[in-house]
C-alpha cells in the first residue's frame, strides 16, 4: 500500500472506532423502574407500542426484550 492509501484506512479505522465509542457512550441507560413504567404503560394498550417507543425514544425489539424479561 502506498501512503495515502494507508493514511486513509487508518482514518477510517479511527473514525468508525470514535462513532463507536461515542454511541457507547451517550447510549441512553434506563433503570429497572423506568423499564417496569414503560413496559405497563404498553400493557395499558392506550397507546399503540410502536406510538410508545417512539415517544420513549426505544426501538421495537428493546420493549419485547424488556417484555420477556419481565414476565
Amino acid at each position: 500500500m502506498d501512503n495515502a492509501t494507508q493514511t486513509t484506512a487508518t482514518q477510517a479505522e479511527t473514525a468508525g472506532q470514535f462513532i463507536r465509542k461515542v454511541r457507547r457512550y451517550t447510549r441512553r441507560k434506563y433503570g429497572a423502574e423506568d423499564k417496569i413504567r414503560i413496559i405497563l404503560e404498553g400493557m395499558k394498550r392506550e397507546v399503540s407500542v410502536a406510538e410508545l417507543c417512539r415517544k420513549e425514544g426505544i426501538s421495537p425489539n428493546v420493549y419485547y426484550v424488556w417484555v420477556k424479561d419481565f414476565m
